[in-house]
């Protein structure tokens, strides 16, 4: 009968060792992101999420005039989208809409990287390349459908300063794609270099009515848009930075087919500087 006690008690601390070493292992498991599998994040849409840095990171970090550096895995994760919509009655003004992304998990542009030079004038930053573009479809709350290219490609901006800091601003221009490419073919049959001249049917026309012209007639359209990337965070000893960013751009215009309205686009901002 004396026994009973004493066994509990080792059995007590074997159980609480067996638990606490459990635990340590699953939460290595997490931390690391070696062990991170396929399965971990397929159909979770955490692919889609950008990295993030500690809300302490409010250091900066200062260039040198005439150095060479360059920001790479820069990612701008969309969180919101506005369709600039036209207003029914003639006194008011056109206005932003907030829509609802369609595109499933696949919104974020990632890996972009590009040349950032220090001048007299400031920084400037010439995009080079990356996953810089998305094809992305938002639904406006009247039920119409807004397919756009979200872009940075041959993004060229400019901010303020000599230093990446926690209040550096970079504004400038992009090219945003086609939505449609060259070989993409309509309900209808028509494309750019595939498909048939105009809609069957209609041969009686030609081709040529007025109202017909631009969906017969195939032009591959690109656009231009505007970008801001605001940046918040940034972490001298890695190079890290973080913030937000917001751009506006045209629509899809299906190929000349159809009237383009602005897109505007605000999200999660990530990157890291170094030396080129």
């Amino acid at each position: 009968m004396r026994i009973r006690p004493l066994l509990a008690v080792v059995l007590a601390l074997c159980l609480a060792f067996f638990t606490t070493a459990c635990s340590g292992d699953s939460q290595s498991v997490q931390r690391g992101a070696s062990n991170v599998t396929y399965d971990d994040i397929h159909n979770t849409g955490k692919a889609n999420d950008c990295p993030t840095i500690g809300d302490s990171a409010r250091g900066s970090i200062p260039l040198t005039a005439g150095g060479s550096y360059e920001l790479r895995e820069i990612c701008m994760h969309p969180v919101q989208v506005y369709a600039k919509e036209e207003p029914k009655n003639i006194r008011q003004q056109a206005e932003f809409v907030e829509g609802k992304i369609l595109t499933r998990y696949t919104s974020s542009l990632d890996s972009v990287f590009g040349d950032l030079t220090v001048t007299e004038a400031g920084l400037q930053f010439q995009e080079k390349g990356g996953i810089d573009f998305q094809p992305i479809t938002v639904l406006v709350p009247g039920g119409e459908e807004f397919p756009f290219t979200f872009s940075s490609k041959s993004l060229n901006a400019t901010a303020e300063g000599a230093a990446l800091t926690t209040s550096t601003d970079f504004e400038g221009t992009y090219r945003t794609p086609s939505y449609r490419t060259s070989n993409f073919i309509d309900p209808k049959g028509r494309a750019l270099t595939t498909g048939v001249q105009y809609a069957q049917g209609l041969v009686a026309l030609g081709g040529d009515d007025e109202k017909l012209e631009k969906d017969n007639n195939k032009r591959y359209i690109d656009g231009v848009g505007t970008m801001s990337l605001s940046i918040t965070q940034v972490d001298p000893e890695t190079g890290e930075f973080a913030g937000v960013f917001s751009a506006i751009q045209p629509s899809d215009s299906d190929m000349g087919g159809r009237e383009v309205v602005d897109i505007k686009i605000t999200g999660e901002l990530y990157g890291r500087l170094e030396e080129a």
